[in-house]
């Protein structure tokens, strides 16, 4: 792991720190704590439990995470990232998802795997390649790309 820069918290991350970074608060904040930080890479975990409120509909008789909030599980991670790089006046605002796969059913009970690569920034514009591994197994993966905005702007 590569140390970005003296002003970035060295890993683990915890909730609450987390919650400095992000503006998403329950049921929405779908990172439970960050594990890698290095220049262009992050890891983030989320612990899956059968209280999360969209096992309510999504199925009850048979509780799958739904693959959008996946991705957008991706995306906050990599939000964290691009926080820590560009600095906590800007907010990552997500701008599309390509080649979304989906390969295993998440469900109660998954520890999350959130593996998150750069793989373009430029100005307030970026992409990212995110997978997430269901205990050890690839389950979902998608391209990312965002946008930085100035947050006294939105």
């Amino acid at each position: 792991m590569t140390e970005v820069n003296s002003n970035i918290p060295q890993p683990p991350l915890d909730i609450l720190q987390i919650r400095e970074l992000l503006p998403h608060r329950y049921p929405f904040l779908l990172v439970d704590r960050i594990e890698e930080i290095a220049e262009k890479r992050i890891v983030g975990v989320k612990c899956v439990t059968m209280n999360e409120w969209f096992f309510q509909g999504h199925f009850p008789e048979k509780p799958i995470m739904p693959g959008v909030l996946q991705i957008e599980a991706m995306a906050q991670t990599g939000a964290v990232l691009a926080r820590l790089l560009l600095g906590q006046g800007y907010l990552a605002l997500l701008a599309g998802v390509e080649e979304a796969k989906f390969r295993r059913i998440v469900g109660p009970g998954d520890v999350l795997r959130i593996e998150v690569e750069e793989l373009y920034r430029r100005r307030n514009f970026g992409r990212t390649a995110g997978k997430i591994f269901a205990n050890g197994e690839l389950a979902s993966e998608a391209i990312i790309s965002f946008m930085m905005a100035p947050i006294d702007q939105l």
